[in-house]
């Protein structure tokens, strides 16, 4: 009863850290964008808040761990497997951040770009984990249906996703000579308009496309670097920091410096926000690894949290943009739907078989 508690609560940890990701890296994107890049259309800063969240995870995902490491020691050791595996694991973690990030950067909105995630990423994961385990023949159909309910539940979600019905005028917001420079600039381009929405649109379902799969292989390539180091927990995290410190801190600072000049700057409230947000992606993360450690498997760790994460992002959403009146009942069934089938993924998951049985001759 303990170990399960101790499961529950740890994946619980990163239903809340993961659940609250999107919309406070939402924040960082806005705030780091300067007056230039407003001026030339930008509203979201691209590499400098995927910087900060790299760093976030290289101070509790490497520096800590270090420390304790250090001071306390722990059970299990450093395993070449366990390494590769983890940093691998780590990799997707990252580019699955960054796929976010531009996402959002393409017109995404955290109220429906993270419940596609979460709604996408568990169906990877227990594929990938099932498979792994040469468990395909074992898959029954209300596990089947489970997953069918939590993709239906996030499209759901993405449809009826609450939406302010009071818009305000252009030129209540602009003076009128800037709503004239834009009327000049767009009154003979509808064309041009169309195509980068659609552009725009191709742009967030790759994105979206691509972090579902990074975060969706995340749980099981970490679950085997973990079990390879001897179900350490210290170790696999400090090798998610380290893979997060070349890919979001490393990479994106040698692109500003040399060929991808970005109209954004680091600022105390765009900088803490994306800093927040990598803190609560790194805690997500050692929410996993206590998981596993403590008897928890990816075929039913990984879809709950994936089932949970999008409630809470979609409810704080929702609540900090005053839209809980705009909350519509089928909006509401499509969250029932993901937490109802990532239930089903839970309980309908190909078990592994009983150890067989020995029996003993007993000589007379």
């Amino acid at each position: 009863m303990r170990s399960i508690l101790l499961v529950i609560a740890s994946f619980a940890i990163t239903i809340l850290a993961w659940g609250l990701y999107g919309p406070v890296l939402h924040w960082g994107q806005a705030a780091m964008v300067t007056d230039a890049g407003r001026e030339m259309g930008e509203k979201y800063a691209r590499l400098r808040p995927f910087v900060c969240v790299g760093l976030a995870y290289f101070v509790i995902g490497v520096v800590v761990p270090v420390v304790l490491l250090k001071l306390k020691g722990e059970s299990g050791e450093w395993t070449l497997r366990g390494i590769i595996f983890s940093l691998a694991g780590g990799a997707l973690g990252a580019i699955g951040a960054l796929g976010i990030i531009m996402a959002f950067n393409f017109g995404g909105k955290p109220i429906f770009v993270m419940p596609l995630v979460f709604g996408g990423a568990p169906v990877v994961n227990s594929f990938l984990t099932i498979y792994w385990a040469k468990r395909m023949k074992d898959i029954g159909p209300l596990f089947s249906a489970g997953l069918v309910m939590v993709l239906i539940g996030a499209i759901t979600v993405l449809v009826f996703s609450p939406t302010p019905t009071k818009t305000v005028p252009a030129m209540e917001t602009e003076s009128a000579a800037e709503a004239e420079v834009i009327t000049d600039q767009t009154v003979d381009s509808p064309t041009k308009a169309d195509s980068h929405k659609i552009r725009d649109f191709i742009l967030q379902f790759v994105s979206i496309a691509t972090v579902v799969l990074c975060w969706g292989a995340y749980g099981p390539v970490l679950h085997k670097g973990q079990a390879a180091m001897h179900h350490s927990r210290l170790r696999p995290l400090l090798c998610v920091g380290l893979a997060y410190f070349a890919i979001a801190v490393i990479v994106p600072n040698l692109l500003l410096i040399t060929t991808v000049p970005e109209a954004s700057a680091y600022n105390f409230v765009g900088t803490t926000w994306s800093l927040a947000a990598g803190a609560a992606g790194a805690i997500g993360a050692m929410g996993i690894i206590m998981a596993f450690n403590f008897g928890g498997k990816p075929v039913f760790v990984m879809p709950l949290v994936f089932g949970g994460a999008p409630v809470v992002n979609t409810l704080f959403t929702t609540f900090n943009n005053g839209l809980l009146s705009e909350v519509k009942p089928f909006f509401l069934a499509g969250l029932i739907l993901v937490i109802a089938g990532a239930a089903m993924v839970l309980v309908f998951a190909p078990k592994s078989p009983p150890p067989a049985k020995v029996e003993l001759a007993i000589e007379g």
